[in-house]
């Protein structure tokens, strides 16, 4: 790897360990019937914006309730696949996990909107809509499962991978099949342009592209990266098609059950830790880009602007399933608010 690689990825410890130490051990500080014990599932790699926001997140509560609380993290389906961590929430085999929005729009079905291709142009009107009070709302609906929704992270803009030819306008994913992560608007995306779609959990993809199963698939670069999914992909089309974000999400008796000031402590401690995650987010998706590219395994293509405003005018037409579930009103509500965003 070169030096400026590892010289990054020193630093994204240094910034994990500072001031954090690692993780307490039952007992070590605490007694533990009196510990506070969370466990925090998720599906992707530790080395990934989530894996690594998720390890702050676990060393500053431990370091901050001087071990009174412990958040213990299961990173790439150690516990859970994605398709199973609502359930182990439920149950309260898992306190907290943080699914894609796709997955909880499997639930909730106005969170699609993080699923539209190409609704929003850059990360700051995400992250407009995140924190205003349309996101305040979407999370607000993860009570009706008894759910609460305390934070939402990001990971990027989704691209397209495939091992059969270039990908350079939409026409080109007829005949592919594509890994999908949910059903609805990713699937609406693919089969109108004439891709078929094959519905798997994350840690699954992998082995579906190996033998063949599925020809493509749509993910940001960090989890392309990190999954080594350019030893089984020949192309990749930087699209930025997508956002793929996570909603962190604690099991809502549990944590009504908490002490006032434990939920003030998590509560703090995340807030601060979304703003970090977000930005290194960003760094890990340029960084691992230019990993791809030096790894020369895979070719790349990028769209100019000229060819993403083609491509975003021919998906346009998939926002008919949108508002078929969720009303022409409910979308102009929310582009009316990313324009307000913009404005800003």
């Amino acid at each position: 790897m070169a030096r400026n690689s590892w010289l990054f990825i020193l630093s994204m410890v240094v910034l994990l360990l500072a001031g954090c130490g690692t993780r307490v051990i039952d007992g070590q500080q605490v007694d533990k019937k009196d510990k506070i014990i969370i466990k925090f599932s998720h599906v992707v790699e530790e080395n990934t914006p989530k894996g690594l926001a998720a390890i702050r997140f676990a060393n500053l509560v431990r370091e901050r309730s001087k071990g009174s609380i412990e958040v213990q993290v299961f990173p790439n389906s150690q516990l859970f696949k994605d398709g199973e961590e609502f359930e182990a929430l439920s149950r309260g085999d898992v306190q907290m996990i943080a699914p894609t929005t796709s997955k909880v729009a499997q639930l909730f079905p106005q969170w699609q909107i993080w699923d539209l291709p190409y609704l929003f142009d850059d990360l700051d009107s995400v992250h407009q809509i995140m924190d205003g009070p349309l996101g305040r709302t979407l999370l607000e609906q993860l009570r009706q499962k008894s759910m609460k929704g305390l934070a939402m992270w990001d990971n990027g803009f989704k691209q397209l991978t495939n091992n059969d030819h270039p990908i350079t306008k939409p026409s080109d994913l007829q005949g592919l099949c594509f890994r999908i992560m949910s059903q609805g608007i990713l699937e609406e995306q693919f089969h109108y342009f004439g891709a078929d779609t094959l519905y798997l959990p994350f840690n699954d993809v992998y082995h579906s592209l190996e033998e063949g199963r599925a020809q493509g698939q749509e993910n940001t670069i960090s989890n392309i990266y990190t999954k080594n999914f350019d030893q089984v992909q020949s192309y990749l089309t930087l699209s930025q098609h997508g956002f793929m974000g996570y909603a962190v999400i604690v099991n809502e008796e549990f944590w009504n059950q908490l002490p006032s000031q434990a939920r003030e402590l998590l509560e703090t401690t995340l807030a601060e830790v979304t703003l970090w995650e977000r930005d290194i987010a960003k760094k890990l998706n340029d960084e691992q880009l230019s990993e791809l590219q030096k790894r020369n395994k895979i070719k790349i293509y990028t769209l100019d602007s000229q060819e993403k405003r083609f491509w975003k005018e021919d998906f346009a037409l998939v926002y008919a399933k949108f508002v078929q579930e969720n009303g022409a009103d409910f979308l102009n509500d929310v582009k009316q608010s990313i324009d307000l965003a913009g404005n800003r």
